[in-house]
This record gives structure tokens, sequence and C-alpha cells, in this order.
């Protein structure tokens, strides 16, 4: 699968960038010296994760030298993660995607040919006409992440089509945002509205605060501990997280339902809920109560490994903190398939402690409103539904679906997805069962990919669109709901290097190639940044120069929430689950337990990398260059293996990893062995990372799919050492 180009000037252009990367550095200022070139100091965003620290590039000539947090943004607090540092490793990478390409040999062979934007526009709008002439609009889909999404979902809806979805719904947040809209009327955005530094308690469920580096959230983390705030973890593992808590919970896998239910049960058998809270703005608590009157912490204890005292005691110890109680949402919430309901169970226990849209519980934020600009024609109606099956088969599924894309596209049901645009996502590593995402791909007429390095999913494409990074384009601002409302702006810090061009500037190409050129009412995306900001009531010159402009107000406390149900009031018994066939109060299935000789994976983040995206990143690699496989000393005994020993693991389905380094520990249970995600690459054009470490994905042969929503369940495989 390694990509081969044919002209020479590829290799050369490899040559001066490694040179290039060699000399600048990513986390040390450089001093001006006379006769040197000025410094300047250029206003961005981080995209190296999603959380999007105010950043501001450091600029000499041509060159990146470092990367500084932006003080004026409150979502950082002028901090950078050591991923949002190493920003310039993109920059610079050697094994950048640097022109438009064709492929020239079969799918996966990784064999292209440089083509010129004008040819590869008007040969992918040609072939998208094709497609739309036989089978309709509605045959083309996008998959998407990060800020270039909104660019291409523009040109999908102008394009008639309604098929777009991105992996962080239905692969990772999805379960969690509408367990929470089920419960309150609102899912919970991003980032979310957590006020952790406020909080004088603090339950995590599987969520690895500090090693998932959500910026502002470790930073707060670390504050409320220090103040002494409660922490309670329940985690199979000892996470960097528990090793900060009072309690660790190490949760039976699959067993958090039970734990949640058995808190429940002790805070209402012992009138320990925020009652005036509860019978101001919530319904449904006397059906709550009688689904949970037999899910005492003894029915716990069977099936979480939790002492029945223990769960009575955090229960206890949390609602004399009420209503400064976090019960921390997380955020990959795909776990067993039942997944709307635990996130329905953490909501009504944040209902119950009154820690909705109160200090240190979930906030309600809001943001600053940025004004739409241009004129524009209203986009065409679709003739048919999604394909995914959001809102249909899924009823409370209110974003696009990528793994039911997948399926539509594979099975041709409901009808045919004949073309793939795919944008800064890497499906072949990102949805569950490779082997279906293969067969999948196989279906399709066309498949273009919008990316800055040769990922798997980039040898496997007809086209290849390759994308500059964000310290080389303009992009939308950044205004999230918060609970410090601001617009961040993202600026370029230096020409696009090679021939790549910005999402924005691609989808504009490729709009005009297809005849949609009155949905691009602007020539830069400068110009319309500059119109959003005149007619928002921005400063310009004070956006360019501070990097962001932060709203004097704060907000996310409420006296008086609005809950956007059917019923006006927090839901803790849901008359739309009932109606639509599901649990109206949540319930506990048991999750079955690993076969002979195997035990549950279970993956996380590392807090130098971002899912499957930085591993070829030369300063996070030199991080952490590969995972392991953490195995408790009675699990490791069991399997004759020892610590530092390389094995290769297989799963219940014969499905088997590159060798991973074992690593034994008694932080982890003994019928659970964890991974760190994102390692395990197949793609040779990745040099740093190709078959570094090993892929939990290549494990992750089956899931269970959540009914209310299609989020699939992905934490239901087991793994031993290979015996072959």
């Amino acid at each position: 699968m390694r990509l081969e180009i044919k002209r020479r000037t590829f290799l050369a252009g490899s040559m001066a960038a490694a040179a290039a990367a060699l000399v600048s550095g990513c986390s040390r200022p450089l001093q001006n010296v006379a006769g040197a070139p000025a410094r300047r100091r250029v206003p961005t965003y981080c995209e190296v994760c999603f959380w999007k620290c105010g950043a501001f590039a450091h600029v000499v000539g041509d060159e990146v030298v470092f990367l500084e947090g932006n003080p004026a943004t409150p979502i950082n607090n002028g901090r950078l993660c050591a991923r949002g540092n190493a920003g310039v490793g993109f920059l610079n990478d050697p094994d950048r995607l640097r022109c438009p390409m064709r492929r020239t040999g079969p799918r996966g062979s990784g064999k292209f040919e440089e083509i010129s934007w004008d040819e590869a526009n008007a040969e992918i709008a040609a072939k998208l006409q094709e497609i739309a002439g036989v089978h309709g609009p509605e045959a083309v889909a996008l998959f998407f992440h990060g800020s270039a999404g909104k660019y291409f979902t523009h040109l999908l809806k102008a394009y008639g089509s309604p098929n777009f979805a991105q992996p962080s719904y239905a692969q990772c947040r999805g379960p969690r945002d509408e367990g929470y809209r089920l419960t309150f009327g609102t899912g919970l955005g991003s980032p979310e509205p957590t006020d952790i530094e406020n909080a004088r308690f603090i339950l995590l469920i599987g969520s690895h605060l500090g090693e998932n580096m959500h910026l502002l959230q470790a930073q707060e983390f670390s504050e409320a501990v220090a103040r002494g705030a409660h922490v309670a973890v329940a985690d199979p593992r000892f996470s960097v997280a528990a090793s900060k808590a009072r309690w660790w919970l190490p949760v039976r896998p699959g067993s958090d339902q039970a734990l949640l239910l058995a808190l429940i049960h002790v805070v209402l058998e012992e009138g320990l809920y925020d009652r005036e809270f509860v019978e101001r703005h919530a319904i449904g608590l006397e059906e709550l109560r009688a689904g949970v009157k037999d899910k005492d912490p003894e029915w716990a204890e069977f099936r979480t490994d939790i002492r029945a005292a223990t769960i009575r005691e955090v229960a206890r110890e949390m609602a004399k903190a009420k209503p400064a109680v976090l019960i921390h949402p997380g955020r990959h919430a795909t776990w067993y398939g039942n997944d709307v309901q635990r996130a329905r169970a953490m909501a009504i226990l944040t209902a119950l402690m009154g820690a909705w849209g109160r200090e240190g519980g979930i906030l309600v934020p809001h943001a600053m409103k940025v004004a739409k600009v241009g004129p524009m024609p209203a986009y065409p109606e679709s003739n048919r539904p999604p394909a995914d099956g959001a809102g249909t088969k899924f009823p409370f599924a209110t974003d696009g679906i990528a793994s039911e894309m997948r399926e539509a596209t594979r099975t041709g049901d409901p009808y045919p997805v004949k073309a793939w645009i795919v944008s800064g996502t890497n499906l072949i590593k990102t949805l569950p069962n490779t082997a279906e995402t293969l067969e999948a791909i196989a279906k399709l007429d066309l498949l273009v990919s919008v990316d800055i390095l040769p990922s798997e999913i980039v040898a496997h494409s007809d086209y290849v669109l390759p994308e500059c990074t964000y310290l080389e384009r303009w992009d939308a601002f950044n205004n999230p709901a918060f609970k410090r409302p601001f617009v961040a702006v993202r600026a370029p810090a230096v020409d696009p290097r090679f021939d790549t061009r910005s999402a924005w500037d691609i989808a504009l190409g490729l709009g005009q190639a297809m005849g949609l050129g009155a949905y691009f009412p602007f020539a830069t995306q400068e110009d319309e940044l500059r119109e959003q900001a005149k007619a928002s009531g921005l400063d310009w010159d004070a956006l360019l120069r501070d990097g962001a402009i932060v709203a004097r107000e704060t907000g996310g406390t409420t006296e008086s929430p609005v809950f956007d149900t059917p019923s006006g009031k927090i839901e803790l018994f849901s008359r739309q689950l009932l109606d639509a066939g599901f649990d109206p109060v949540p319930l506990f299935y048991e999750t079955p337990p690993p076969p002979d000789g195997f035990a549950r994976l279970i993956y996380g983040r590392a807090p130098m990398h971002s899912f499957g995206r930085t591993q070829n990143n030369r300063y996070l690699s030199e991080l952490m260059a590969e995972n392991a496989a953490w195995i408790a000393p009675g699990l490791a005994e069991r399997w004759g293996v020892r610590d530092g020993q390389k094995v290769v693991l297989e799963n219940q389905d014969g499905a088997t990893t590159t060798a991973v380094r074992v690593r034994v520990t008694e932080r982890i249970r003994e019928d659970a062995v964890y991974m760190v995600n994102g390692f395990g690459h197949h793609a040779p054009g990745m040099r740093r990372a190709d078959e570094r470490g090993a892929a939990d994905s290549d494990l992750i042969t089956r899931y269970e799919v959540d009914p209310h929503m299609g989020g699939t369940g992905m934490r239901v495989n087991f793994v031993r050492p290979a015996t072959a």
C-alpha cells in the first residue's frame, strides 16, 4: 500500500521537507538577532485534536519556529499540551501529501500519478455527475472529521445529498449526547460544559481525564483535586485519574450500569437527592424509584465486584457535596450496545444531585453569535431520506451514522451509495470491522480522499486531494458554546507547502467544477471572514492582534433552566422511549463474560496522541513510539507471558495484531487487556507510524449496535496470545 508517485520532483520535495523539519523547532522560542528576519506572531487555534485551543504561531521567514498558547482563549488559558506544541511537526512532516493524485493501480496498491487541481476537479465532477445521473445525488456520501467537514457538508447539501456523517458520532460521543438529550432536552456538544473547577465531588465512569488531555478539563481537574474535591473513578484500569481519587472502583467490564443504578437506589431510598430541584424541574420520580427499587448495592456488588458498603459510602459522600457534583459525561461512549441508557443513568444521577445548570455540575453555556453572510441559493430538497436510517431506523439519532452509511454502501439498502468523499478521517481504522469497510469500498464507483498524510484510506482512494495543515490556512471562526463565550480566529502562519490547498479552497474548486458556483459567493475565505466579522460586530483588527474576542459576561449557571423535552421538564421517566418500544427507565443487561482463556479488550488514550492522527509526528512519536498491552500478573502467568515480551494478540474470530509489547501491571483487572488506541498503522507511506505498536482496531471485528441511535458498541471483543 505504499504510495508510488511518477515524478522525481516528489522525492526531491520530500528531501527538502525533511531537511526543513530537522532545523525547525516546535517548543523553544528563537531570539531575534541582528540582520535576521523579523519574527511575526500569527493567531491560530490548534487542530491536533477537537479541543481547538487558542494559540499563536511565531514565524521567522517562512518557518514556524514555535507555538504558544493564547491567554485570551478561555478554553486553554494560555497553555498548550504536548500535542499542541508539536503542531509544527505536521507542517514539516516529510511524508506529507504534496499534490493531487489519480489512482493508477488496484485499490489498496497505493499506486498513483500526479495530476493538476484542474484535472482532479474536472474528473471528479464528471464522475459525480455520472453517478447522480444513474442513481441520484443521494448516491454520494461524505465522511468527515474536524474543521474541514463544514465545507464539504455545504458542498453535499448544495448537490442535493443528505448523506454525511462523522465517525465521532456513532463511534464515539453519540450515545452520550442522546442520553442527555432524552433526559434534559439538549446534548452536550464539544467541549463538554463541565464545571470541574467548582465541583466538590467528581464521579468518572471510564473517563480518562489527563490521559485524554482535553486541556482545560485537565487543568481544572488538577485544581479541583488540589482544593480537596472528592473523586471516585469507576474503571477496570487504574488510570491517572484513579491515582488522584479517594475511591478507585475497579468495576467488572460491562457492569457500569449496575453501579449507576445502585447509586441512584441509595440516593432515592435514603432521601439524599435535591428535593427542591427535582420537585421543581423533573417528572417521573416515582417511576424511577420503582425501576431501581431492587437495584440495591448488594445486587450491584455481585455484578460489579464493588463492595456494597463502598457503593453506599460513595453515594452518601456524593450527596453531601450536592449540587456541586459532577457526574462527568465522558466522551467516548460506544461500549456495549446499550450505551444511550448508561448515559441516561448518568444524566438522571446528575438531575438527582440538582447539578444541571449549577456551579460545580453540568453548565448551560451559550455562544457568541457569528452572522452568516453572502447571497446563496436555498439547498435543493432531497428526494430520499438519509441512507443511514438516522431518525427512522434509529429514531433518536440526531446526526449522521457513519457505520450505517457504510452498511448502506455495502448492501445497497435502502438505496445504492456509489461515491464517498472522505475528509480528515481514516475509515479503515475508525470504523469497526475493517473487512466490512473494505467490502463497502469495493462497491464504490468513486472514492475521493482529502487528507494531509498517506493513511490507509488514502491508499484505497481513486483520487487524493492534499489538504494543507491548520498552520497554512484561514478557517471558520471558532465560537463554541462555553461558560465564557469567545470567538477565535485562525490565520495562515505560512503559505501552503507544495501543491496543497485548504479545505475551503478544495470545496470551492469542486463546487465550481460541479456547477454549484452560486453556493460559493466569496473568492477567498479571508473575504468571507472579514465580512462575517463586520456583520457580527467583531473588530477584525483586534481578532488578528489578540487571536480572540471574549464576551464580557460569563454563563452556565441558571436558576430557571429551560428543558427542550416534550414535557418541558427533566424526564427521569421517558415517555418518548416508552412509545418507541424502549426502556423508559434505564435497566441493566448482563454483558457476556470472556470465553475461557480470553480477556476483554478495552482501549483508551494517551496524552501525547490523538486517536491515530499523531503517530507520524516526529515530536510526538519520540514521546511515545508504540503502545503496549496492559495485563495483570495473574493473567500473564496463565498466559505464560512476561513483562516486556512481545506477543501477537488474536481475538475470538481469529483476527490478529502485529507484535505488541506486554506490560505486566497490578493496575488492571485480570479479566481485561488495555491498549492505547491509534497505533499499528499499515501504511508504509507514514514511515514513523507504519507497523509501530499494535492496532486495537484490528481486533474489533464484532460490535453491538445501539438501537436508539445506531452507535457501535466496540468493547465486545476478547483477546489472547495467538496460538499459531
